[in-house]
């Protein structure tokens, strides 16, 4: 979601407007009170307490745009936070489902106690270069699970990959191919191929399970995360209640588990 300046203009002063609002509300009640002793209904007073709020409103407007003059550094700090509420309040509905993986498509520790969501195309070079990053990650927390969902978007021959990733998950040996799959070719039949024998694949009973419906429905389980959270690329990653896109290293990603973690 992106916020126009002058959009995030009239939230701050709405926020400053609310936070002011008890000494509003304050000097309402004692007016208001001074106004029914003297004379219940008279217009004077009622316009003298109408001109009193305008002037108060107005000193809290001008306070604040005073405030984002000296301040402005506060406008994208003001965004990053109203996205990252947005952004958890898409999550937080989803979140159950999304970290329940595909049997047996987890990396690290399958009991782990935090949970890390990778979207990922084994046709995507950023999730390939992030391949280290994620190892790194499990060697650094033995806690960590991470459950990665297959997003086929980039290439013709990802699906293909995909639905071979998900047959090697249901024979126990996702690991395996998922590594064999970024340091061998890009996708091709022949990757694919390379990468199943590699991993020590029964190629027929995989091959038969690519072609199964529960394949087909979890590929399109996962487009349909994909669209709900926004994510339009990989790879892409969810903890705790955070989202995050692209290949943003160990150390953000790290950062977004002990917040997790913590949480």
């Amino acid at each position: 979601m992106r916020f126009r300046p002058f959009v995030l203009l009239a939230i701050l002063v709405a926020g400053f407007g609310a936070a002011g609002g008890w000494w509003v509300m304050h000097s309402r009640d004692a007016e208001a009170q001074s106004v029914a002793a003297a004379q219940d209904g008279n217009l004077e007073r009622q316009l003298s307490d109408a001109g009193i709020e305008a002037r108060q409103r107005g000193a809290i407007e001008a306070l604040v745009r005073a405030t984002i003059l000296d301040h402005p550094e506060i406008l994208p700090e003001a965004m990053d936070k109203l996205q990252a509420r947005e952004t958890a309040s898409r999550l937080a509905p989803l979140r159950g489902a999304i970290e329940t993986p595909f049997p047996g498509a987890v990396l690290g520790n399958p009991a782990g106690k935090v949970t890390l969501v990778e979207f990922t195309d084994f046709a995507c070079t950023y999730c390939r270069s992030s391949v280290p990053d994620v190892e790194a990650l499990l060697s650094a927390n033995p806690d960590l699970r991470v459950v990665v969902r297959q997003l086929p978007i980039i290439a013709p021959e990802s699906e293909s990959a995909a639905r071979m990733g998900l047959a090697a998950a249901a024979q126990g040996k996702y690991a395996a191919f998922h590594k064999a799959m970024f340091t061998g070719e890009r996708p091709s039949a022949t990757s694919i191929a390379a990468a199943a024998r590699v991993a020590g694949l029964d190629s027929a009973g995989a091959d038969a399970f690519a072609r199964q419906p529960g394949v087909h429905e979890e590929l399109e389980r996962n487009l349909g995360f994909a669209r709900q959270l926004g994510i339009s690329g990989t790879p892409a990653w969810s903890v705790g209640g955070q989202l995050i896109s692209g290949a943003v290293g160990r150390d953000q990603l790290q950062k977004a588990i002990d917040d997790a973690r913590k949480g």
